[in-house]
């Protein structure tokens, strides 16, 4: 049975290393070559060594050398980038005043025809009244994309969005997602950009728009303040030192809930509310196409005594978005006569 167990490990160290080769080698001419090279180098090691443990040990030392060389890979934010991500947001702040500096804001004529403007926005951290949650479907009912919208003042709404940042000849790829393919960047922009590119320009399973759900969350002004600096503190970090998107441990939903957002490097965050929420870690925080339910199981949603069933059915934003094509009032439009606003 060890023996099984071991030379299964070593079946699964290969695989791995076979696709680290294969998908974060940079040199496209060069993956090939790595992959035979390192294939070749396993199998002659079986070939030629009888000893079950001697074999076993020097096929590990392969993978040793390419986990080393993957480890030691380093994201850049200096790449080719798509036109969508050719800008990382950050901020300063003075005061209760927060500048955030390339802001973004794309008219879209499709999915890919548009053109993106890059600008400065001003939020006072006295105005933040509280937090929407967007929760966006394009095909598996497991998997979705959240998107938090801090409400600024009466009207105004400042959507984040933590994404994948691809390369003019990079398309997204769940496997690559896994690997050092992607760096992570963090989007902020109006509703009438990153929701309306979602309802009406995007195309889900059923080959329309993909499904995008509105809550309104129980955060009262000062969570929200909170969360909304440690989107700040965190978007700043990004843009000195670059990190990795990876599938499961650095994406749009394991970022929310990491420690990392509230230290105090760029602005002391009081830590004891996010150290919670790690605290109540959950499966579908993974699985996140199940989230929304947990938050409403959680109490973290704004129900008016609805099922979660009958909330969700409620919240469903895209026959409304669709609707109005314009961009100016979107974000009104879309909370008209649902549970909570």
């Amino acid at each position: 049975m060890p023996t099984i167990a071991i030379t299964s490990l070593l079946a699964l160290a290969s695989l791995w290393a076979v696709a680290a080769l294969y998908f974060d080698v940079r040199t496209p001419e060069f993956r090939i070559s790595a992959v035979i090279l390192y294939v070749v180098c396993v199998a002659g090691v079986f070939l030629t060594l009888h000893s079950f443990w001697l074999r076993n040990l020097v096929c590990f030392v392969p993978f040793l050398v390419v986990l080393i060389w993957w480890l030691r890979l380093k994201p850049s934010n200096d790449r080719p980038w798509q036109a969508d991500v050719a800008q990382t947001a950050w901020a300063e702040m003075d005061g209760d005043l927060v500048t955030i500096h390339n802001y973004r804001n794309c008219d879209y004529r499709t999915a890919f025809d548009y053109s993106c403007s890059w600008s400065d926005k001003q939020v006072r951290l006295s105005e933040i009244r509280g937090i929407d949650l967007f929760v966006v479907y394009w095909g598996s009912p497991w998997i979705a994309h959240p998107i938090a919208s801090f409400q600024i003042g009466d009207h105004d709404h400042v959507a984040f969005s933590i994404e994948l940042r691809k390369e003019v000849s990079q398309h997204y790829s769940a496997i690559r997602g896994f690997f050092k393919n992607y760096t992570l960047i963090y989007t902020v922009a109006p509703e009438s950009d990153l929701v309306r590119l979602r309802c009406n320009f995007r195309k889900g399973a059923h080959g329309q728009g993909e499904d995008v759900y509105l809550y309104r969350t129980t955060a009262g002004p000062d969570w929200s303040r909170l969360l909304f600096l440690a989107y700040i503190y965190r978007m700043n970090e990004l843009r000195d030192h670059p990190a990795w998107y990876n599938a499961i441990t650095s994406n749009c939903t394991t970022n929310i809930f990491t420690e990392r957002a509230a230290a105090d490097n760029f602005v002391r965050v009081p830590t004891a509310p996010l150290r919670k929420l790690l605290n109540k870690f959950d499966w579908r925080i993974l699985l996140n196409g199940k989230g929304d339910k947990m938050e409403y199981q959680r109490g973290d949603l704004v129900t008016e005594g609805l099922a979660f069933e009958d909330l969700k059915r409620q919240a469903y934003v895209n026959p409304v978005a669709r609707a109005s094509q314009e961009p100016e009032g979107f974000s009104e439009r879309i909370r008209q006569s649902r549970v909570g606003f």
